[in-house]
């Protein structure tokens, strides 16, 4: 069977290990050309990873005639624009995560092209992690009874360049719809949505405590699943340290876990498992794969665009954004 073919707009350090590489080394896939802005990096990108064609124009490798699907792998405010090229020209696409700037961005992006006929994917890979995947199987097996709680504090302490001022898209919310809560949060609350369904009710607070850049740098949030259970979350990016900690706490046990860091999956219930299920060299392997998969029609994929909207509208609220 013929490879899916994927073009990818966008070189940057994200590409380099994370995705990058799955999309080329992964079975019946291939990356056949990269875009880039500037034309030295583009061309050492593609000749350190044997990516045969590059381009500084993402129209002209949105129209090769080699390409079957676009990766947009650049910063959240270009995503809406190229993606509806992408879906002009007739091919499938995924975007890095978040999905867009806002959930009305997104909402667009999806109805385009599910109107056309193809596929959106977003790279909420985490959902294809067998790491994530064996929590989702102990909350289905009911090995903490019912699920009552779930609880997420992220922290960490601001890096140098936060504190020199230096150019960071990530901090600005014209680009990035946010802060690193926009960056890093996303990932978390697309999570928790695969494990325990739709987040149907949300209220936030934010601030800017240390003042270091013009995004929020401190966000806490409460919210309710449709299923019933509560959720709240604290995430502070100028912190004394770093702490990723989730806890699903249950009628007869509990589960933690941690969304980015690599700890051990705890399970305190019946009996006490501490279970450690290494990340893929490249940690969006499983998601090429699936998404590979889903063109061809063998499987479904779960982290298509009408899943990143619920979780643009969720940021949406607690980050009081249009």
């Amino acid at each position: 069977m013929r490879p899916v073919r994927w073009g990818m707009i966008g070189c940057g350090s994200v590409t380099e290990r994370k995705s990058g590489p799955a999309f080329y080394k992964a079975p019946g896939s291939a990356l056949v050309a990269v875009m880039g802005r500037r034309l030295e990096a583009v061309r050492d990108y593609a000749a350190r990873h044997g990516i045969a064609r590059f381009y500084t124009d993402a129209q002209a490798l949105i129209d090769d005639p080699e390409v079957d699907a676009v990766y947009i792998a650049t910063p959240p405010d270009s995503h809406h624009a190229y993606s509806l090229q992408v879906a002009a020209a007739g091919k499938h696409c995924c975007v890095e995560k978040p999905m867009a700037l806002n959930a009305g961005q997104s909402l667009e992006m999806q109805q385009v092209f599910q109107q056309a006929g193809l596929h959106l994917f977003v790279s909420y890979y985490r959902r294809s992690l067998p790491r994530f995947q064996q929590v989702r199987q102990w909350l289905r097996d009911g090995r903490i009874g019912e699920v009552r709680h779930l609880s997420w504090t992220l922290t960490k302490a601001p890096s140098e360049a936060d504190r020199s001022g230096g150019r960071n898209w990530r901090t600005d919310p014209r680009i990035a719809g946010g802060g690193y809560f926009a960056d890093l949060a996303s990932h978390g609350l697309d999570l928790f949505q695969y494990l325990l369904g739709d987040i149907t009710e949300v209220a936030g607070f934010t601030a800017r405590q240390a003042g270091l850049y013009s995004a929020e740098d401190a966000v806490s949030a409460s919210w309710r699943f449709a299923c019933g259970v509560l959720g709240t979350g604290a995430w502070n990016f100028v912190a004394d340290r770093r702490v990723d900690r989730v806890e699903i706490i249950g009628s007869q046990g509990r589960i933690g876990f941690s969304v980015f860091d690599e700890h051990p999956l705890q399970l305190d219930a019946d009996e006490q498992l501490s279970l450690f299920i290494d990340n893929p060299e490249h940690i969006q392997w499983h998601h090429v794969l699936g998404m590979n998969a889903h063109i061809r029609g063998q499987a479904q994929h779960p982290a298509l665009a009408a899943e990143a909207v619920k979780t643009d509208r969720v940021m949406d609220l607690i980050l009081k954004r249009g």
